[in-house]
Protein backbone atom coordinates (compact mmCIF):
# COMPACT_ATOMS: atom_id res chain seq x y z
CA UNK A 1 0.00 0.00 0.00
CA UNK A 2 2.75 2.24 0.41
CA UNK A 3 4.03 1.52 -2.66
CA UNK A 4 0.32 2.63 -4.14
CA UNK A 5 0.65 5.67 -3.02
CA UNK A 6 4.08 6.83 -4.23
CA UNK A 7 2.69 5.73 -7.19
CA UNK A 8 -0.64 8.25 -7.23
CA UNK A 9 1.63 10.78 -5.58
CA UNK A 10 4.27 10.44 -8.98
CA UNK A 11 1.25 10.22 -10.95
CA UNK A 12 -0.53 13.31 -9.58
CA UNK A 13 2.32 15.39 -10.02
CA UNK A 14 4.03 14.47 -13.18
CA UNK A 15 1.69 17.16 -15.06
CA UNK A 16 2.91 19.73 -13.07
CA UNK A 17 6.72 18.79 -13.51
CA UNK A 18 5.92 18.21 -17.20
CA UNK A 19 4.40 21.84 -17.70
CA UNK A 20 7.17 23.27 -16.08
CA UNK A 21 9.79 22.00 -18.25
CA UNK A 22 7.72 22.63 -21.56
CA UNK A 23 7.56 26.18 -20.65
CA UNK A 24 10.41 27.12 -21.52
CA UNK A 25 11.12 26.06 -24.73
CA UNK A 26 7.65 26.58 -25.77
CA UNK A 27 8.16 30.28 -25.20
CA UNK A 28 11.62 30.03 -26.82
CA UNK A 29 9.94 28.46 -29.89
CA UNK A 30 7.25 31.15 -29.83
CA UNK A 31 10.14 34.07 -29.62
CA UNK A 32 11.64 32.49 -32.35
CA UNK A 33 8.72 32.15 -34.78
CA UNK A 34 7.97 36.04 -34.24
CA UNK A 35 11.25 36.71 -34.87
CA UNK A 36 10.75 34.58 -38.48
CA UNK A 37 8.18 37.35 -38.93
CA UNK A 38 9.72 39.98 -38.35
CA UNK A 39 13.32 39.28 -40.00
CA UNK A 40 11.80 37.58 -43.42
CA UNK A 41 12.82 34.29 -42.30
CA UNK A 42 11.02 31.95 -44.07
CA UNK A 43 13.91 29.03 -43.11
CA UNK A 44 13.00 29.84 -39.79
CA UNK A 45 9.28 29.51 -40.05
CA UNK A 46 9.27 26.53 -41.92
CA UNK A 47 11.19 24.96 -38.37
CA UNK A 48 8.41 25.79 -36.34
CA UNK A 49 5.31 25.25 -37.87
CA UNK A 50 3.78 22.54 -38.50
CA UNK A 51 2.60 21.66 -42.94
CA UNK A 52 -1.04 21.55 -41.84
CA UNK A 53 -0.97 25.25 -40.20
CA UNK A 54 -4.02 26.92 -40.51
CA UNK A 55 -3.83 30.92 -39.57
CA UNK A 56 -7.04 32.69 -39.30
CA UNK A 57 -6.29 36.61 -39.35
CA UNK A 58 -8.08 39.62 -37.42
CA UNK A 59 -10.47 40.07 -40.65
CA UNK A 60 -11.09 36.53 -40.25
CA UNK A 61 -9.18 35.29 -43.57
CA UNK A 62 -7.93 31.70 -43.67
CA UNK A 63 -4.29 30.83 -44.39
CA UNK A 64 -2.24 28.01 -44.05
CA UNK A 65 1.63 26.74 -44.32
CA UNK A 66 2.31 27.88 -48.01
CA UNK A 67 0.90 31.05 -48.06
CA UNK A 68 2.29 32.50 -44.50
CA UNK A 69 5.99 31.02 -45.97
CA UNK A 70 5.87 32.84 -49.58
CA UNK A 71 4.88 36.13 -47.80
CA UNK A 72 7.53 36.07 -45.06
CA UNK A 73 9.53 35.18 -47.99
CA UNK A 74 8.48 37.93 -49.97
CA UNK A 75 8.68 40.29 -47.08
CA UNK A 76 5.19 41.49 -47.41
CA UNK A 77 3.71 42.85 -45.35
CA UNK A 78 7.59 44.03 -44.03
CA UNK A 79 7.23 43.95 -40.06
CA UNK A 80 9.29 46.48 -37.72
CA UNK A 81 8.00 45.13 -35.18
CA UNK A 82 6.48 41.30 -34.44
CA UNK A 83 6.23 40.46 -30.79
CA UNK A 84 4.36 38.17 -28.41
CA UNK A 85 3.35 39.29 -25.08
CA UNK A 86 1.37 38.32 -21.61
CA UNK A 87 1.23 35.08 -22.08
CA UNK A 88 -0.39 32.16 -20.83
CA UNK A 89 0.75 28.81 -21.46
CA UNK A 90 -2.08 25.65 -20.85
CA UNK A 91 -0.38 22.41 -21.70
CA UNK A 92 -2.46 19.32 -22.59
CA UNK A 93 0.59 16.03 -22.91
CA UNK A 94 1.60 16.86 -26.16
CA UNK A 95 -0.13 19.79 -26.98
CA UNK A 96 0.17 23.14 -25.96
CA UNK A 97 -2.64 26.40 -26.02
CA UNK A 98 -0.69 29.90 -25.48
CA UNK A 99 -3.09 33.08 -25.01
CA UNK A 100 -1.20 36.34 -25.36
CA UNK A 101 -1.39 39.56 -27.46
CA UNK A 102 0.94 40.31 -30.38
CA UNK A 103 1.96 43.54 -30.97
CA UNK A 104 2.97 44.52 -34.54
CA UNK A 105 4.37 47.94 -36.54
CA UNK A 106 5.57 47.70 -40.09
CA UNK A 107 4.34 48.39 -43.68
CA UNK A 108 2.04 46.61 -46.04
CA UNK A 109 2.24 47.90 -49.96
CA UNK A 110 3.47 50.69 -48.98
CA UNK A 111 1.29 51.75 -46.60
CA UNK A 112 2.27 52.03 -42.66
CA UNK A 113 0.49 50.03 -39.76
CA UNK A 114 0.86 49.06 -36.38
CA UNK A 115 -1.67 47.24 -33.78
CA UNK A 116 -1.92 44.68 -30.91
CA UNK A 117 -4.04 41.88 -31.31
CA UNK A 118 -5.26 39.01 -28.93
CA UNK A 119 -3.85 36.04 -30.63
CA UNK A 120 -4.80 31.86 -29.27
CA UNK A 121 -1.96 29.64 -30.94
CA UNK A 122 -1.92 25.65 -30.49
CA UNK A 123 1.02 23.64 -30.40
CA UNK A 124 2.02 19.82 -30.64
CA UNK A 125 5.13 17.89 -29.81
CA UNK A 126 6.57 16.27 -32.55
CA UNK A 127 9.78 14.65 -32.50
CA UNK A 128 10.56 16.14 -29.32
CA UNK A 129 10.30 20.09 -30.64
CA UNK A 130 6.84 22.45 -30.56
CA UNK A 131 5.35 22.68 -33.60
CA UNK A 132 2.42 25.48 -34.28
CA UNK A 133 -0.59 23.92 -36.40
CA UNK A 134 -3.14 26.99 -35.53
CA UNK A 135 -3.42 30.33 -34.75
CA UNK A 136 -5.97 32.80 -34.45
CA UNK A 137 -5.52 36.31 -33.90
CA UNK A 138 -8.23 39.63 -33.34
CA UNK A 139 -7.41 43.16 -33.28
CA UNK A 140 -7.65 45.24 -29.74
CA UNK A 141 -9.04 48.10 -30.06
CA UNK A 142 -6.95 50.81 -29.80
Amino acid sequence: MKHAGLVLAAFVFAPAFSAAADEGPLRAAEARLCAAFEHGDAGALRRYMDPTFTLTDSHGHVTGFRENIAEVAAREPRYEVFRNHDQTLRFYGDTAVVLGITSVRGSAAGKPFDGEFQYTDTWIRRGGRWLIVASHASRLAK
